[in-house]
């Protein structure tokens, strides 16, 4: 993807409707809030050279998850990825090269999130894959508040054995389908955020705040 300092025109009337949308309450209880979860695919693990290739999304409102309610796009690359890594993601080269521009796929990406709270599983790798690719693409800073499962589970279901999403997924039972596949992938989590919810709103942790709060004693206690 190119990097460009100014969003394309037709990208500027999300943006500017984006940048306008209120912030939401964080205080409002989980029934009462929208909350996005994301995955994404990239051409590696490395934050400062890789490339983001997909964004799938999913929404969890009023703690009931939608298949209406779910995002995917595929982003336009300069040059297919590595075979190694297209043998992870599944994205062929073909695919990559005619994907979506870039900055039209970001903008959609945000239209449909809103300024609703984010929600991945590590997500300080997908939150900064999202944050690079809106810099470079769209000239602005995300910088959105993402809650992490991997430090919140740990903390809403102490003992269990599991640290990774496949491992949290099989403690619940939850099909994980197909597997890198960023829509596919976002489904499973928004089912383990939907699990989180539940346990949180019966310990009295009953709104984003109350997440973002546990969060933060998590990371200080460097449990995950």
């Amino acid at each position: 993807m190119r990097a460009g300092r100014r969003p394309a025109a037709q990208n500027e009337p999300r943006l500017r409707g984006w940048h306008a949308l209120p912030e939401p309450d964080l205080a409002r209880p989980h029934a009462q809030t929208r909350y996005v979860v994301v995955d994404t695919e990239t051409t590696g693990l490395d934050l400062r050279r890789d490339a983001l290739i997909a964004i799938g999304a999913a929404g969890v409102d009023g703690l009931a998850l939608r298949l209406d309610d779910c995002f995917e796009v595929l982003l336009r690359q300069d040059e297919a990825s590595a075979d190694a890594n297209i043998l992870i993601h599944g994205i062929g080269g073909q695919a990559q090269l005619a994907g979506t521009d870039p900055g039209a796929g970001l903008a959609d990406f945000l239209a449909f999130a809103g300024k609703s709270p984010l929600v991945a599983f590590r997500a300080e790798f997908d939150a900064a894959m999202v944050e690079r690719a809106s810099l470079a693409c769209l000239g602005i800073r995300v910088a959105r508040r993402w809650i992490d499962l991997a430090f919140l589970l740990p903390a809403l279901f102490p003992g269990t054995e599991a640290r990774t999403l496949e491992d949290w997924l099989a403690a619940f039972s939850i099909s994980a389908g197909e597997r890198h596949h960023a829509v596919a992938d976002a489904l499973a989590t928004a089912q383990l955020l939907q699990v989180a919810l539940a346990e949180a709103d019966r310990m009295a942790m009953a709104s984003a705040a109350d997440l973002l709060a546990m969060q933060k004693a998590q990371r200080w206690l460097g449990r995950r």
